[in-house]
C-alpha cells in the first residue's frame, strides 16, 4: 500500500473490499454511520435498512447477521484508516524510524480532527465483549499491527528493548484515544506525540 521508501515495517494484511450490490454498498454506508455516532448495541437492523432504503430481508441476504455487517463496518474502518495512513505518511515524508514513529502520532492528531466519538475500535470492543464475536478479530488486528509497527521501527532505530519501549508507545496512542473520548480531552494526541517525542529522545541505544 505504501511505496517501501516510506519505510512502514510490517504487513498491515487489511483484507480488500468485498464486492458489494449498490444495496450493499448503501447497507455498509449507513451502519458505518449508525454504528459509529450513534453505537453499536443502540443501533437495530430497522434502523439500518431504513438509513439505507432497503428491507430487512436485503440486509440479511447481503451480510447475513448484524454480528458480520458489524464486523464489515470495522474492517471498512480498518481501510479508511489505512489509507488515510498512507496519505498522511506519504506528505509528512519520514526519513528515520524515529520519525516514522513520530508520524503515526502526528497522523492521530488529523484523524480526530473534528471527531466526536474517538476510535470506532476501542468504542467497539467496549460493547462487543464477547471474544468470539466475528468483529474481535479486526479489532485486535488493528491494534496488534500498531503495536508490531511501532516495535519494527523501534528495533531499525536501534534502540534497546524495542519491545518494551513499543508497549510505552502504544500505551500512549491508546491512551489519546481514550482520553479524546472519555475525559473529551482535545489535546490528547498532541500531549501524546510530545510524550512519545520525549520517550524517543530519553531511550537508550
Amino acid at each position: 500500500m505504501l511505496d517501501q521508501q516510506l519505510r512502514l515495517l510490517v504487513d498491515r494484511r487489511v483484507p480488500a473490499a468485498p464486492r458489494l450490490t449498490p444495496a450493499g454498498e448503501r447497507i455498509l454506508a449507513a451502519a458505518s454511520t449508525l454504528f459509529y455516532e450513534q453505537g453499536i448495541r443502540t443501533v437495530g437492523v430497522d434502523a439500518i435498512a431504513a438509513a439505507a432504503d432497503v428491507t430487512k430481508k436485503t440486509l440479511y441476504d447481503r451480510f447475513g447477521s448484524k454480528d458480520r455487517l458489524i464486523a464489515a463496518y470495522l474492517e471498512e474502518r480498518d481501510r479508511t484508516w489505512h489509507r488515510f495512513l498512507d496519505d498522511q505518511l506519504a506528505e509528512r515524508k519520514p526519513a528515520t524510524p524515529e520519525a516514522m514513529i513520530l508520524a503515526l502520532f502526528a497522523a492521530l492528531t488529523d484523524w480526530l480532527a473534528g471527531s466526536r466519538n474517538g476510535c470506532g475500535f476501542i468504542n467497539a470492543s467496549v460493547e462487543l465483549a464477547a471474544p468470539d464475536h466475528p468483529a474481535m478479530p479486526v479489532i485486535v488486528g488493528q491494534k496488534q499491527w500498531l503495536r508490531a509497527e511501532f516495535e519494527a521501527q523501534a528495533r531499525a532505530a536501534g534502540f534497546t528493548d524495542p519491545g518494551e519501549l513499543a508497549d510505552r508507545l502504544l500505551l500512549l496512542h491508546e491512551g489519546a484515544l481514550v482520553s479524546y473520548r472519555v475525559a473529551a480531552m482535545t489535546s490528547a494526541p498532541e500531549v501524546a506525540a510530545r510524550a512519545a517525542a520525549d520517550l524517543l529522545a530519553a531511550w537508550p541505544r
